[in-house]
């Protein structure tokens, strides 16, 4: 079984994507951190994209170990002209992007009915809005290259999930958005896929909901019966970035553990619980 300890990125060539660029939103930390450091350790030199200076200037410094280059540029993906201009400035420093990851996310833990107009919009504004300038403002850069962009969903895009209706929304927006640039887009070359993370320990998402119900309700709803490690989101992140997905597109790759194989009734049944009406 794999562990923290054991990144499964270390089984791959060092060598695998040598030569090859990635730009990645939200590369600060969490899951998308995990991916850029995937990328990094098979040659990929890497961009990071967020929104706090100090916090990519710390992920950069981690990425340092590998023998890859290092480039970062604050920016909010809601703002597409500075995206673009963050996107722009990384190709220019690699003279290349062949991998742009869409991660950038928000989300919280509330109730439909007490969900107000601006936090629905804030989410669908951060993920949707934002996915869709990533991938606009990378076309130019990922066509020369015939590159990849990959799509951080979430399981809330295809099963009802209690108090993230916002999320849910947001992130079926992405997948239905990824499948349509797999169709439009494969005329360049360019694939488009999504990465479907479970529970994954030590995240803050995560954090917030595992707490209403705890650590246990959640390993008895997922098949595998634990949460999973951000490496191993990044081992299929890295491999969809690479030639050994060189026929895979349109594609929605669920890394949980069997989490949608239960679907979310038992979860969203105790989180409901957890936060009864007034």
């Amino acid at each position: 079984m794999s562990n923290e300890n054991t990144p499964l990125c270390e089984m791959l060539s060092p060598n695998l994507l040598r030569g090859r660029a990635a730009f990645i939103t939200g590369g600060g930390s969490g899951i998308n951190f995990a991916i850029a450091r995937g990328l990094a350790s098979v040659g990929a030199d890497i961009a990071l994209c967020g929104r706090s200076q100090d916090k990519l200037d710390a992920a950069a410094k981690e990425l340092s170990q590998y023998n890859v280059r290092v480039f970062s540029a604050a920016a909010d993906v809601r703002d597409r002209d500075s995206l673009g201009e963050a996107i722009s400035s990384a190709a220019s420093e690699f003279g290349r992007l062949d991998t742009v990851v869409a991660g950038a996310a928000g989300n919280f833990f509330a109730p439909a009915e007490s969900l107000s107009s601006h936090g629905f919009r804030a989410v669908v504004d951060i993920d949707l809005v934002g996915s869709f300038h990533t991938a606009h403002a990378s076309f130019d850069h990922l066509r020369p290259t015939k590159g990849n962009i990959l799509f951080v969903s979430a399981g809330q895009s295809k099963l009802p999930f209690a108090n993230q209706s916002h999320a849910g929304a947001a992130k079926a927006g992405i997948d239905n958005l990824m499948a349509n640039l797999a169709l439009e887009w494969g005329r360049f070359g360019i694939r488009s896929n999504s990465v479907v993370p479970g529970p994954i320990r030590d995240t803050e998402g995560m954090r917030r909901l595992t707490e209403p119900v705890g650590i246990e309700r959640w390993n008895q709803a997922v098949a595998l019966g634990r949460f999973g490690y951000a490496h191993e989101i990044a081992a299929i992140a890295v491999v969809l970035s690479s030639p050994l997905a060189s026929y895979v597109t349109g594609a929605r790759i669920v890394v949980d553990g069997g989490l949608e194989l239960y679907g979310f009734g038992a979860i969203s049944q105790a989180l409901s619980a957890a936060t009864p009406p007034d």
